[in-house]
């Protein structure tokens, strides 16, 4: 029955994932040993020093009242300062910084703070779903940017059409990007500073995976890839950017809900203010251990967590590759993007995997028509249960 049912629901590209869940309870329920290499979400927990701060910050009354719903001054302080020693960047607290319940909430309202009604979005494919549907909420029309293996995951702007740049507001990136993992340099974001001062869109770089940079394939245990730039470290970045960072995938710290938005103080002004109506801001409480968290980045336990994923992404890649898999080893984030094997689509070759081994992979085709033909493997599940999924795959006929 849907009476009760908006119609922007049925705008939305059906969200492959659900089908996903649903066959995967259906695994549980038959008795089967599911192995999840589907959701990004950190088994390894928060660490100690964090939490010990929220177990402090809980008990002072003063947390239990109303937050700012920019977030509070001391947060917002310390975006400020972690972002000078991360990019070398200066950044007002009061206008260029603003708290959010999470990097998805953040982009989910940024179209409605920003976008108008039938305005063009640009939105990358394969991509975070959130980009289109936010589109799709604000009443804008999304046009899709396709990514592709040949050029390296970055979208071809100039192969835009003078039309869609010309009706187009904002423009969606994601450098360390999702699912593929790939990474963007400084100078391509020069050339995207530069498309988007000539035809007046605002950039949102969605940049939750920027501190997870992977130590290289084959080399020293300990060395580290060079970390991802911001677009606003850019010359003009501020001027047509804003960019939004997450604790969550850094710091272990996905439920907590904590990021931060950062860059042209005008787009932030308006995603306040729909924040304003929207919501009361984050928990005063999670913003002071979030505190923490920042100004002890580079804290041991933190570094250890990408020595396990790097470990775990070497595992993935190896297994795949003795099976004929085309893969390459991503320099950032915890995901491994990879071919399907011949003949198959990704909704078919993930049944498959689900069905004959027990493991729950993602299709491609779940981040938009472009994603055909891969599919994404998280690295969120012990060195032990990998090594037992590829044991699996080995077994399938394909």
């Amino acid at each position: 029955m849907k009476r009760w049912r908006a119609a922007r629901l049925d705008a939305l590209p059906p969200y492959l994932f659900v089908e996903i869940d649903r066959r995967k309870r259906a695994a549980l329920a038959a008795g089967k040993d599911v192995i999840n290499l589907g959701i990004g979400d950190p088994d390894l927990p928060t660490p100690r020093f964090i939490v010990d701060r929220m177990a402090e910050a809980i008990r002072d009354p003063a947390n239990h009242q109303y937050p700012s719903g920019t977030g509070s001054a001391d947060f917002r302080r310390a975006v400020a300062s972690f972002c000078s020693r991360r990019f070398g960047i200066t950044l007002d607290p009061d206008r260029e910084v603003l708290a959010v319940i999470g990097t998805k909430e953040g982009l989910g309202h940024l179209p409605l703070a920003c976008v108008n009604p039938g305005e063009t979005v640009l939105v990358p494919q394969p991509g975070y779903p959130v980009y289109e549907s936010a589109t799709i909420f604000a009443g804008a029309v999304p046009f899709h940017l396709p990514l592709t293996e040949e050029h390296g995951w970055l979208p071809q702007l100039e192969a835009i059409p003078l039309e869609v740049r010309r009706a187009a507001r904002l423009m969606f990136l994601n450098y360390p990007n999702n699912p593929t993992g790939a990474t963007a340099t400084r100078r391509f974001f020069e050339e995207a500073i530069a498309f988007a001062r000539r035809h007046d869109i605002l950039i949102a770089h969605d940049a939750a995976y920027a501190e997870m940079y992977l130590p290289a394939t084959g080399g020293a245990r300990g060395a580290t890839d060079p970390r991802a730039p911001s677009i606003l470290e850019v010359p003009g970045g501020r001027e047509v950017a804003v960019e939004l960072h997450s604790l969550s995938k850094t710091f272990n710290m996905t439920g907590w809900r904590l990021g931060f938005a950062i860059g042209n103080a005008d787009a932030l002004a308006a995603l306040a203010g729909i924040k304003s109506n929207m919501d009361s801001g984050q928990f005063n409480a999670i913003q002071q251990a979030g505190i923490t968290a920042l100004e002890h980045s580079e804290h041991p336990d933190v570094r250890a967590c990408l020595e396990v994923y790097a470990e775990r992404r070497d595992i993935v890649v190896a297994g795949l590759q003795e099976m004929g898999i085309t893969v390459r080893a991503p320099q950032a984030t915890f995901y491994v993007w990879a071919r399907c094997p011949a003949g198959y689509q990704s909704m078919e070759f993930a049944g498959k995997v689900l069905e004959q081994a027990a493991v729950v992979i993602i299709p491609g085709v779940g981040f938009g028509a472009a994603g055909e033909g891969y599919f994404r493997v998280a690295l969120t599940v012990p060195a032990e249960r990998i090594r037992e999924a590829l044991q699996r795959l080995r077994r399938i006929a394909f």
